[in-house]
């Protein structure tokens, strides 16, 4: 009997020669073994199957409406259905030379009158009914034919801009959007991005539906009674198992993409909101502007500050990778934080967010 071992669960000997039967027909010698070896790592059942492909993330404009403001100006409200979830994601569109492109499709049997219901039309509509037709949609052949005739007019006469526009990621704040909430500065920040983009006659928001960074409502509200006990914003979401931030943008950089937007100006004071959409490769972020809170804007020493940064790669990471702030941000204490000037003051040392701290904070 020739020398025997066990290799990986299998008796093999050392030589090639007069080998026992084996009833496991496993090999019997160190060389059947190594020709067994190399049949399994060259046959097909010993190809490791390849990683799963992430889910594509797919969107469409289910409709589109002129919202006129309070301020004179107008905007256009574009509703969005996803494959990711439930939510209805919108796009708020200063401008016309901005459209998205999965609203423009045509969709099967659809009429002129089913496309302008939805906002799929060029230019200005005209009123077509009078108030003793209002009651009913229009049916009239006349007047279906001169809204086709406007339309075909209108469209020929649009034109895109390749001007980077203004461009706003904001996610859904209910307490600090609807009902005025001094712990953040949500609403601050949408009704600033809302002016900017009016004064400019261009810009997108995308209006993302991840309340209280992507926990929802009711654990953003149970978060609130955490940090009157003296927890930050960033130790309330950790205690409730929930991520520091929870947002994703995936469906915002497929909503800039369906909007046929390669090159943006981002208004943001988030790295982590320019690495993601970067990542995605559709979109390229070519200047940041940052979000002054309105109570900080006196400062002298931010007024310097108040201007577009173009966005580099490098300037992202180094943000993104040192979270500590500098001697700067940390002057003698003059002046005494209140709810919004802690949580901004966290988001920036917690978070990396690029916002210069004024020199008279205190804890």
């Amino acid at each position: 009997m020739r020398p025997q071992f066990t290799l990986f669960g299998m008796n093999v000997v050392h030589d090639d020669g007069g080998a026992d039967n084996n009833d496991d027909n496993s090999p019997a010698t160190y060389a059947d073994y190594i020709k067994f070896l190399k049949k399994q790592v060259h046959s097909p059942a010993a190809v490791t199957p390849p990683l799963p492909e992430p889910p594509v993330i797919r969107i469409q404009c289910q409709v589109r409406a002129r919202i006129p403001t309070n301020e004179g100006g107008e905007m256009y409200l574009y509703l969005y259905k996803n494959n990711q979830d439930d939510k209805e994601h919108m796009a708020i569109v200063y401008g016309d030379d901005i459209r998205s492109r999965s609203l423009d499709c045509a969709w099967r049997d659809e009429t002129i009158l089913n496309r302008i219901v939805r906002g799929a039309y060029y230019g200005r509509l005209e009123q077509i009914v009078s108030e003793e037709e209002s009651r009913g949609l229009v049916n009239d052949e006349e007047a279906l034919t001169k809204l086709e005739a406007q339309q075909e007019i209108a469209k020929q006469h649009w034109k895109p801009s390749d001007v980077p526009p203004l461009v706003r990621i904001h996610s859904e704040c209910y307490t600090g959007e609807t009902v005025h909430s001094a712990r953040c500065d949500c609403g601050e920040q949408l009704d600033e991005a809302m002016r900017l983009m009016q004064v400019a006659g261009r810009g997108v928001i995308v209006y993302l539906r991840q309340e209280g960074r992507g926990i929802g409502l009711l654990e953003k509200l149970k978060a609130y009674n955490l940090q009157d006990l003296g927890h930050d914003t960033v130790a309330a979401n950790v205690l409730l198992n929930h991520p520091a931030d929870g947002r994703t943008y995936g469906i915002a950089n497929a909503i800039l993409e369906d909007l046929q937007l390669k090159r943006v100006r981002l208004l943001t004071n988030n790295p982590d909101k320019i690495q993601q959409i970067e990542s995605y490769g559709c979109v390229k972020v070519v200047e940041r502007h940052p979000m002054v809170p309105r109570s900080w804007s006196s400062s002298p020493a931010l007024d310097a500050h108040i201007h577009q940064e173009p966005v580099t790669p490098l300037r992202v990471a180094a943000i993104l990778n040192n979270l500590t702030p500098s001697p700067s941000t940390s002057p003698p204490p003059h002046k005494r934080l209140n709810e919004m000037d802690k949580y901004l003051k966290v988001k920036v040392e917690k978070m990396g967010h690029m916002l210069d701290l004024p020199s008279d904070f205190s804890s």
